[in-house]
């Protein structure tokens, strides 16, 4: 869940803000979501509907490379390529496919969502997990992601929201405008926490947002709210082409 930002002149949400926190992003995110995060990735593989047979996937803001590790478990014959413009998060994404013995079924490359360097219709799906919120622009990213994936493809995006319905709602604005910058304070020293609770509550609305991805060329298949709504998956179709489903 990228998610912090240092002081200075760094821009929130950039490769350098990644940089500064990379050391520490995995194990506060696990303690900071109560390891719901997993729980969610796994819908997200679910949602590409990947065919059984080889496949190419991209993972755009990677990070440290947990949904891309997550869907080549998922699916032995894939090939996934993370992308992220943070070189720290990527080398810790290096050393953990290494870990698991992927290195020949996952690529990680230093890259921007914006301009995104492959080939139109190389891959049979794209994957975003709390990454969106970061990009500058969007719109322009979600375009590309679009772009390189192959009609039929599903690009599927995870991300956090504030839930602003609901009995649950009230409990889960807390923990995010409270619990999450004190924690996030307290276990690493970051005031920088607060960019958190910025970003969420700046982010457009599913209903909004899903017409972005619309507008990027997708169809829309399915907004489906998470965890009484703190975090949102949107699963868009290229349009065109054969099914791709498992």
């Amino acid at each position: 869940m990228n998610e912090l930002v240092p002081t200075g002149e760094v821009r929130p949400g950039s490769g350098a803000m990644f940089d500064a926190i990379a050391h520490r992003y995995d194990r506060l995110n696990r303690i900071l979501s109560m390891g719901i995060d997993k729980r969610w990735r796994r819908k997200t593989v679910a949602a590409l509907r990947l065919p059984d047979g080889p496949s190419r996937v991209l993972d755009v803001a990677t990070g440290t490379g947990d949904l891309a590790l997550d869907i080549a478990r998922r699916h032995p014959a894939a090939h996934v390529v993370g992308v992220d413009p943070s070189v720290k998060m990527l080398a810790r994404g290096v050393a953990k496919v290494a870990a698991r013995g992927l290195d020949d079924r996952i690529t990680l490359d230093e890259g921007d969502a914006q301009a995104l360097t492959y080939p139109d219709a190389s891959f049979d799906g794209a994957t975003i997990a709390f990454g969106i919120r970061n990009v500058p622009d969007r719109a322009r990213g979600l375009a590309e992601m679009a772009r390189v994936v192959r009609p039929g493809g599903r690009v599927c995006v995870l991300e956090l929201s504030e839930p602003r319905r609901g009995i649950m709602a009230p409990l889960a604005r807390f923990h995010v405008h409270v619990v999450v910058p004190r924690i996030g304070a307290l276990l690493s020293g970051a005031r920088e926490y607060r960019y958190l609770q910025k970003s969420i509550a700046a982010f457009p609305p599913p209903d909004e947002f899903a017409a972005m991805m619309a507008a990027a060329g997708l169809e829309i298949e399915a907004v489906r709210a998470l965890t009484f709504g703190v975090c949102h998956l949107y699963v868009g179709r290229v349009p065109g082409g054969d099914e791709v489903a498992s």
